[in-house]
């Protein structure tokens, strides 16, 4: 099963960092450009202001770009995932509860259905001694057959 993207969490981690980054990148680019532009132009300025400033000025655009980047790349994948289809749900079949209940009730109890068994058993083996017996054989062993019938 698919998440949807509003619960993924590399999605939103990207979003996040991506805001972040334009964010620290604009913060450091304006600091830098206000702080060394109001120096130069009332003639104060020393050269920690001008030439530090201008990589510090590089190093925020690189993380504002890097930032707008990330937010495009957001976009652009939830683009994609609402162009995508969303699978059908499988329909399947009801279960009946009630037929199986049914069944099971239905069905004896494996210590009744053993006690059973013997008896039969014994009936069978009787039943084939009385008519050895009718049948005036009292030399003969009489066999008897067990058929049980599950």
């Amino acid at each position: 099963m698919k998440k949807s993207l509003t619960r993924s969490i590399p999605y939103w981690i990207l979003l996040l960092l991506s805001v972040a980054s334009a964010a620290v990148g604009g913060w450091i680019i304006s600091d830098n450009a206000a702080t060394m532009t109001a120096r130069l132009l009332d003639g104060t300025a020393t050269g920690v202001e001008v030439y530090v400033g201008q990589p510090l000025i590089a190093v925020g655009g690189i993380l504002l770009g890097a930032g707008v980047i990330g937010v495009l790349l957001a976009l652009t994948v939830a683009a994609a995932k609402s162009l995508v289809p969303a699978a059908a749900p499988v329909v399947t079949d009801a279960i009946d509860w009630s037929a199986q209940a049914d069944e099971v009730s239905e069905t004896p109890t494996n210590s009744a259905h053993e006690e059973s068994e013997p008896v039969a058993d014994e009936t069978v083996a009787d039943e084939a001694v009385d008519e050895d017996d009718q049948n005036g054989s009292s030399g003969s062993t009489a066999t008897a057959t067990n058929i049980s019938v599950r």
